[in-house]
């Protein structure tokens, strides 16, 4: 059979196919073709490869993604799925293929050492993947996305977390570092070790006790620049207490010190957390500090972000709504909030049951408590 294909109105472009058993068999496969091009869904054939198809699309993901998240698109492309696939067909890419990758790399996806990447990475890499072939979709190179469902999200691990009384012994001993008002301001607000790096005083209102996050410092492209942060949802604004605020303006006292010191050779940046000449700080340099604090301090091992973590499991132990440590964190929804702290979860579980029982085993009114009137007929 011979059917147009072109755009209405436009030049025409036919497409033959034979082969078919029957006439009836090329009726059919002939109103499945105009159907697919009335409702824009028809995809030419091409013999491109996946390689050159992912080749074509890595400049068009520079330009939507931050530098950081750029770098890792490309080295996911670079590195695991082009020398693994990019040879085959683009239109030719099965999901079966696309998870036969992905076992590929759990089980030999190390560049040094051998052995397999890990799950999150894995799904790292199954995103840019997913991304991309959904953009072939858009561009009309393919019907179907082959790695839409190929690969879920991994539960999320257990995340090392100091408890309370590790929190408080770890800012006594900070208290007389240099950097005590970043220590104590990550792990009451959970703000992320980029944001605390890019943190400027005229986002930091200490009458009122706010914290604004609307930038990060961050790594990309080869280097170190402020940007925006890590999503729409991470601007926020963030309320601290009073304690931080008083550590927040003994650091500020202590700066123009080192400022009037330095004189000519201090670079006034606005930056909160800078270094003592007024630049601001690489971020791999504040994990380092922090890690060399920890070990002094005796304390069980925790990263940088580990403070984050501590902050929301503490306030979720705390009864605090996980819609407020949501607003507090940034994250993008309250399930990302309840997914990753998820280990919070069964403590409120049996909090919730205490408070039930409670109310209803309690041999006094418990709307006469709250000041209530009971209503008529009790």
């Amino acid at each position: 059979m011979s059917i147009d294909v072109g755009p209405a109105g436009g030049k025409r472009e036919q497409r033959v196919r034979g082969g078919f058993p029957t006439r009836r068999a090329a009726l059919d496969g002939m109103h499945e073709l105009q159907h697919a091009i009335s409702q824009g869904t028809y995809v030419a054939p091409s013999k491109q490869t996946v390689g050159e198809y992912l080749e074509q699309w890595l400049p068009t993901a520079r330009a939507r993604l931050r530098p950081g998240a750029f770098d890792a698109c490309a080295s996911h492309v670079q590195v695991y799925i082009v020398p693994r696939i990019g040879d085959i067909a683009l239109q030719a890419l099965t999901p079966s293929r696309v998870k036969a990758l992905y076992a590929d790399l759990a089980t030999g996806g190390r560049v040094r050492g051998g052995g397999g990447l890990s799950a999150k990475t894995v799904h790292n890499i199954h995103r840019t993947l997913s991304r991309a072939l959904a953009d072939a979709i858009s561009d009309r190179l393919l019907q179907r996305n082959p790695a839409e469902r190929a690969h879920h999200q991994p539960a999320s691990p257990d995340m090392p977390t100091w408890t309370a009384q590790q929190l408080r012994t770890f800012l006594a001993f900070a208290t007389d570092d240099r950097l005590a008002a970043l220590w104590r301001l990550a792990a009451t607000t959970g703000i992320r070790r980029g944001e605390l790096a890019g943190l400027r005083w005229r986002d930091v209102d200490l009458d009122r006790g706010r914290v604004t996050v609307v930038q990060q410092r961050a790594k990309g492209g080869g280097t170190v620049s402020m940007g925006p942060t890590k999503t729409r949802r991470s601007r926020r604004l963030v309320a601290i207490d009073a304690v931080t605020v008083a550590a927040l303006r003994a650091h500020r006292k202590a700066q123009l010190e080192e400022r009037l010191l330095l004189g000519r050779g201090y670079h006034d940046e606005d930056i909160v957390f800078c270094r003592i000449d007024g630049q601001a700080f690489h971020p791999d340099r504040l994990s380092q500090q922090f890690k060399t604090l920890v070990g002094a301090a005796g304390l069980p091992w925790i990263t940088l972000h580990g403070l984050r973590h501590t902050h929301a499991t503490l306030m979720l132990q705390a009864g605090v709504h996980p819609k407020v440590v949501q607003e507090r964190l940034g994250h993008a929804s309250i399930a990302i909030t309840l997914d990753t702290y998820s280990h919070a979860i069964p403590a409120m579980q049996e909090d919730a049951a205490h408070r039930l029982a409670a109310i209803i085993d309690s041999t006094t009114d418990p709307d006469a408590v709250a000041g209530e009137k009971p209503p008529p007929g009790r």
